[in-house]
């Protein structure tokens, strides 16, 4: 990068914005962006330069499906790792703790109640327990 105040053409010279397409176009990009921040005061060019590569970043990441969809019975396990909850914490949803045993475990299904009780439990939509792909709904067991 250039050592003293440089003009927004040459910051443009120095380092072409364009689209990111790969992690490795991020990671240079990404490279550019600490350089400038680690320098400290900016300058408006610097600013305006440095606004232009977030945005490239931003869009880049907006592309990238960064958060797998997590519903179900693996919800309530990142939740209760989340809360430090122990089965027995949610006795009180499933009735026995051998049912949230089967729950968890896979050997039972969720079922409407539940999911209701969860989300009162939770404090959450009933919806976040469904997927966003709606034929993946095999979790569920319809009463």
């Amino acid at each position: 990068m250039l050592d003293h105040n440089p003009s927004y053409t040459e910051l443009l010279t120095s380092f072409p914005p364009r689209p990111i397409k790969s992690e490795e176009d991020l990671e240079k990009t990404q490279t550019v962006i600490d350089n400038l921040l680690d320098k400290g005061e900016l300058t408006e060019s610097e600013e305006d330069y440095l606004n232009l590569l977030g945005i490239l970043i931003h869009e880049y990441e907006q592309q990238q499906d960064l958060v797998p969809d997590i519903y179900g019975v693996e919800l309530i396990k990142v939740l209760m790792a989340e809360l430090n909850l122990k089965q027995k914490d949610l006795v009180t949803i499933f009735k026995t703790e051998s049912i949230v045993s089967d729950i968890l475990n896979g050997k039972r299904k969720l079922t409407v109640e539940h999911i209701q009780k969860l989300a009162e439990f939770f404090k959450v939509s009933p919806a976040v327990f469904f997927p966003e792909n709606p034929s993946e709904r095999d979790f569920l067991e319809v009463a």
